[in-house]
């Protein structure tokens, strides 16, 4: 349960302002056809994240205990430094609407997550808690918590919701990830 709702929490924080929300902005502006939209993102983020769990579960189970606490703890505090970069969405991602509304937010939103910062915490996240279930689970909750709103009420939640802040706070959870890590806090994992 901790893996759940500690990926959820870290998720739905990390993915507030992301290039795959801003995503979600600009496809609900588009298309306003929110239903699809929202199974768009839905079905990308479980695949996308699927994968990432796979690999953080890989990392897990190829590194020593020592050397993957190390690489873990340096890797969230790492998380918590590009947490506080600014995003910025690539507008080529959203233009692919010839595939239809469905499928156009299922690839862009594939293709955007690749590489990005809630993409590396799945990753992470699977090799700290070495059970991809509860993390794919929980990052997944975690950003259809994040974007559901924002293809709903997007233009009216946009500039209400102060970025800096919640980026500060999300770094400041990975920061603490982190630390405790180092600190050998995932001692009953394995590390």
């Amino acid at each position: 349960m901790e893996a759940f709702l500690i990926s959820t929490g870290i998720v739905a924080l990390a993915e507030i302002g992301d290039k795959t929300q801003l995503l979600a902005f600009l496809l609900a502006a588009r298309f306003r056809r929110p239903l699809p939209i929202v199974l768009g993102i839905f079905v990308a983020t479980i695949v996308n994240h699927a994968f990432a769990a796979a690999v953080g579960a890989w990392v897990s189970a190829t590194l020593g205990p020592q050397v993957l606490r190390w690489v873990l703890g340096l890797g969230f505090i790492a998380m918590a430094a590009w947490m506080l970069v600014p995003d910025e969405v690539d507008e080529d991602d959203a233009k692919l609407a010839r595939y239809g509304v469905f499928m156009t937010t299922l690839i862009a939103f594939f293709l955007a997550e690749m590489g990005d910062k809630t993409q590396v915490a799945t990753v992470a996240l699977a090799a700290r808690f070495g059970s991809m279930a509860p993390v794919v689970a929980g990052t997944t909750l975690g950003m259809m918590l994040a974007n559901v709103p924002a293809v709903y009420f997007g233009g009216r939640i946009a500039n209400k919701v102060p970025l800096k802040l919640v980026h500060g706070i999300a770094a400041a959870i990975f920061a603490v990830l982190g630390v405790l890590t180092l600190l050998g806090a995932g001692a009953s994992y394995g590390f």
